[in-house]
């Protein structure tokens, strides 16, 4: 299928099988009209939109006399003729301001225009009611998807030039992004290394905008985890309570974004040491911590990421109280150190210096001999970039990340953890099968830099006083 030609999904999908709508003459005439006038708003532009042109400025500059051409992305079956709920591309939405109400298959194109770039967003409009589409086409006709916007409704939305996705020809010569699935480590396969590197850097800085919508993410999110908290008591009645968990919150970022962020973490007891525990198919037991790391992402798209470790009971035990404030040292040992002109990696380095002390204290370590041992208890890294994506800017060279020195308006996080494993033999009994994982979300401001979710308690006595009034 040529990209003119592109549908909002990625497979075609055979109908042959299905009841189908009548195809008369006499039907067709009856089923396009007796339909109520339906007048055109043209709605003022998004806050965002001059955001968006300047970002759009910036990355031609880079890219003079070229064409760039950046996909939403399509559609992705999940089963049949079912799809998963389309989420554009991070650079996409970075670059028009389109949020959730994206439609699948939008092109953005950027002409070389003398000096600078002209942008013209390409989409498949509405299909009219006099066209079979808008009864019988399942992926795109308003019966059954409802209402999709037209040309000038999206360019007075977005103040961007639009046309239809019939028009948009591509061309050997353009470079392109986001047209297929991303690998693990982001990079997508085809697509412009060059292209895809300089977007994800232009996200490393946020603007007041960003600021403000990571901030509105981080409360959201901050009122998930307070009904979490209210519902340990029914999860723990539950054989599969980590599950109440994953639904109580993911119901707010419904309620208050588009969805969460990425898969929720309900991780009670022991599940709390795989770092991504996304099964949620555990209990919840008194006397277990339960470790939460979620995210709300709002119809921006902007996401937060934190996490929190909680004791099921209401009370940390004394050897639970230990590693979680080992985790806590080490969590406010990076974040002291945060402010401009340090390197990003500095700040792993001192959350590791905690534990690495901490662990050896404890006597879990082999002899001091320059090897890392304390690794074997937190693998991770313990900040990454935050934004549109929860591991935001990742194709970003290394020099402008892991390497790169930290800037106001950079927004990453901090979540050092301890994981000892519940067959891990190197560590006294009554450690295995606990996991602490503290996330925080912090912007660089033009001195040091400020804790986003501080209102989240953190402290082992605020997180006990934080479950007695949330189930009060």
């Amino acid at each position: 299928m040529t990209e003119s030609a592109q549908t909002t999904h990625e497979v075609e999908i055979d109908h042959s099988n299905r009841s189908t709508t009548p195809q008369t003459a006499v039907f067709l005439e009856y089923i396009s009209s007796h339909w109520a006038d339906r007048p055109e708003t043209v709605p003022d532009p998004l806050p965002v939109a001059p955001r968006a042109a300047g970002r759009r400025a910036a990355l031609g500059a880079l890219f003079p006399g070229e064409r760039l051409v950046l996909h939403a992305g399509a559609m992705k079956q999940r089963s049949n003729d079912t799809f998963y709920p389309f989420r554009a591309h991070s650079a996409f939405a970075h670059l028009t301001g389109w949020g959730s109400e994206s439609e699948p298959g939008s092109i953005l194109v950027l002409d070389p225009a003398g000096d600078a770039h002209e942008a013209t967003l390409y989409f498949r409009e509405r299909a009219g009611r006099d066209s079979d589409e808008f009864f019988a086409n399942p992926e795109i006709g308003e019966f059954w998807i409802g209402a999709r916007p037209s040309l000038a409704q999206v360019a007075g939305l977005l103040g961007i030039r639009t046309a239809p996705i019939a028009d948009f020809a591509p061309s050997d010569t353009d470079r392109v992004i986001g047209r297929g699935a991303a690998e693990a480590d982001g990079s997508v396969p085809g697509e412009d290394e060059e292209l895809a590197r300089a977007t994800s850097e232009l996200r490393l800085v946020k603007d007041e905008f960003e600021l403000a919508e990571m901030q509105a993410a981080v409360d959201a999110t901050a009122r998930g985890f307070e009904e979490v908290l209210a519902a340990l008591p029914q999860a723990s009645a539950h054989p599969r309570g980590e599950r109440i968990v994953e639904g109580v919150f993911n119901q707010r970022a419904r309620l208050d974004g588009n969805t969460v962020g990425y898969e929720t973490i309900a991780a009670s007891g022991p599940h709390a040491c795989t770092l991504h525990w996304i099964r949620n198919d555990g209990a919840v037991r008194n006397g277990d911590l339960l470790l939460l790391d979620a995210g709300v992402e709002l119809d921006s798209l902007y996401t937060a990421d934190i996490t929190r470790t909680v004791p099921v009971s209401g009370t940390f035990t004394a050897v639970q109280r230990r590693v979680y404030e080992a985790v806590l040292e080490a969590a406010d040992a990076a974040r002291a150190i945060v402010r401009p002109g340090i390197r990003f990696g500095d700040v792993h380095d001192a959350a590791m210096a905690v534990i690495e002390r901490r662990t050896r204290e404890w006597g879990l370590l082999p002899e001091d001999d320059g090897t890392a041992y304390h690794r074997r208890y937190m693998v991770h890294g313990t900040s990454h970039h935050l934004g549109l994506d929860v591991h935001d800017c990742a194709q970003a060279r290394r020099e402008m990340y892991l390497d790169g020195v930290v800037e106001p308006g950079m927004v990453f996080t901090i979540e050092p953890g301890l994981y000892f494993q519940p067959d891990d033999l190197t560590v006294p009994e009554e450690l295995r099968g606990i996991g602490v994982r503290i996330e925080d979300d912090i912007v660089v401001t033009e001195d040091g830099c400020v804790n986003l979710s501080a209102g989240i308690p953190r402290t082992a006595d605020d997180v006990e006083a934080w479950i007695r009034a949330a189930q009060a």
